[in-house]
């Protein structure tokens, strides 16, 4: 998991689109945070309190100006020692970008 500073350190590294996000699935992506990832994050549109103390909430991490699907994809592929090792399949981390990215209020 990011500090607010690591969020922003990733985010601006987000300078591209991949163009694999076109076939992102955002329901999926919802159902898979809600399974794995509401353990620790708060994963659902307006929630802001995270189970887990430092989780990030997803609201937060989309409302994250310059967050990007090539931010998220670093994000969601770096290891972070407080995190659990969680290896998503591609489809599984473009559904799950997606998810996130709908989430941004500022769209």
């Amino acid at each position: 998991m990011l500090g607010r500073i690591g969020f922003a350190t990733v985010a601006m590294l987000g300078l591209a689109v991949p163009a694999s996000a076109q076939d992102a699935d955002i329901a999926a992506g919802k159902a898979y945070a809600e399974q794995v990832c509401a353990q620790c994050h708060a994963v659902q549109a307006g929630e802001d309190l995270s189970p887990a103390e430092g989780a990030t909430p997803f609201q937060e991490v989309a409302n994250t100006p310059g967050m990007t699907e090539y931010a998220l994809s670093v994000w969601l592929q770096s290891s972070h020692p407080t995190m659990p090792n969680i290896v998503l399949e591609q489809d599984e981390m473009r559904n799950v970008i997606a998810y996130i990215r709908s989430l941004d209020s500022r769209l």
